[in-house]
């Protein structure tokens, strides 16, 4: 088989498209293929798809094809354009690329593909030796393509969180759907408007098609989701891993004041304890079960206030709200005379947010999905060093959490 015979095979082409020659340059480890087409061809308008004569060329282009035994490939061609009655002069299309790309559409894809296993822009310039800049528009594409391509689904289950985006309180508003674990939306800012923007891109049917929405306890979030959602009263879950978050930091505040005075008295059993008493009961080490049973079953205020904070873990294995309310209603009894003041501010934010802590057991949601694309999202802008654009960070976050249909 002839070179051009070869590459013919290789690049898909056919007519009127043909290779008419290959050339291998050793010096710089590139082959050179030139593409032409048939004399008298028609062309279709890449508007409105009218068959025409050639009218002239455009100056020659060349892309970047899938390597050949290590050599860079590169197509040169002379565009043909047409003159349409309607568009006037324009560029036809090319099957081996889509419009405006430096790559074939094959070696896109393979550029897509290594972006995503290498999760950092840097790294996959460096397998593919392609520039930042290349790199970074392939990817950039590759977003914009996919949001094209989705569809307006309804979403029956989402999840609300934000991500600090830089120092400074610099947040974002991140929507996921917790079934599929994409991330949907992101917007600037925790505001009541940064969430509103997402409902505003929803029709309405999609927003009555909404059953759930997980969230932390954030005010804005439970605002812009009440007068955006109809019967959001019912359909708020907060998630029960921040309340318990907000137990924990009690008891870590309890331990703290006491250790300091009874180190003052010569006393340091608290020494070295912190994480004993913010860790479940069931994931405390094997090795030092018995240093917590012994603390726990002493006097001390931290082991009280320990014993509150696993008890209102309890509050979700309910299956009725009403066996729910009954449980925090004890429970509520007993932290509110603890006299630990950390924890009877926690049991007063609760008691003020019961109703949407206890829709879960309706729901049976948590906003896991959406800490596990922050964990993901922060892994992806640890290995890039941070982004100072927020775009280029949506761009990202899109790509990787986005669910989206990537390829050309």
């Amino acid at each position: 088989m002839f070179d051009t015979d070869l590459y013919q095979q290789v690049l898909g082409l056919s007519a009127p498209w043909r290779v008419a020659d290959v050339k291998l340059d050793v010096a710089s480890t590139q082959i050179h293929v030139h593409v032409e087409h048939a004399e008298g061809s028609q062309w279709a308008c890449p508007h409105c798809q009218k068959k025409l004569a050639c009218y002239d060329h455009a100056p020659e282009r060349t892309w970047r094809h899938l390597n050949t035994c290590q050599l860079q490939t590169l197509v040169h061609v002379r565009i043909p354009r047409v003159e349409c009655p309607e568009h006037g002069v324009v560029q036809v299309k090319v099957p081996w690329a889509e419009p405006h790309g430096r790559f074939t559409i094959l070696m896109e894809r393979f550029v897509v593909d290594v972006l995503q296993a290498c999760q950092t822009v840097k790294g996959a310039c460096a397998l593919i030796g392609i520039s930042w800049d290349q790199a970074w528009h392939v990817l950039e594409r590759a977003v914009v393509r996919g949001i094209s391509r989705k569809e307006a689904v309804a979403i029956a289950r989402i999840g609300v969180d934000e991500k600090a985006f830089r120092k400074g309180h610099r947040y974002m508003t991140i929507v996921s759907d917790i079934d599929r674990g994409t991330v949907e939306f992101i917007a600037e800012g925790r505001k009541k408007a940064s969430l509103a923007a997402y409902f505003d891109t929803r029709t309405p049917r999609q927003i009555e098609a909404i059953e759930a929405v997980a969230m932390d306890i954030w005010e804005p979030y439970l605002q812009a989701t009440l007068e955006a959602v109809p019967l959001a009263s019912s359909k708020i879950v907060f998630d029960r891993f921040h309340i318990m978050k907000h137990m924990t930091e009690a008891v870590h505040v309890v331990r703290r004041r006491e250790n300091r005075l009874l180190v003052e008295n010569g006393d340091d059993r608290l020494k070295r304890t912190k994480y004993l008493w913010i860790t479940s009961k069931e994931n405390v080490p094997p090795k030092r079960r018995a240093e917590l049973r012994e603390l726990r079953e002493s006097d001390l205020k931290t082991a009280r206030a320990w014993a509150i904070k696993e008890n209102l873990r309890y509050l979700w294995s309910y299956q009725t709200e009403d066996w729910a309310r009954r449980f925090f209603d004890g429970w509520h009894a007993w932290a509110i005379p603890s006299r630990l003041e950390p924890v009877k501010a926690v049991a007063q934010m609760l008691a003020r947010k019961l109703d949407n802590a206890i829709t879960y057991c309706s729901h049976a949601i948590t906003n896991a999905v959406a800490e596990g694309l922050n964990s993901k999202i922060m892994s992806i802008k640890r290995r890039a060093g941070g982004y100072r654009n927020p775009n280029n960070f949506k761009i990202v976050i899109y790509f990787y959490c986005g669910g989206l249909r990537l390829h050309p």
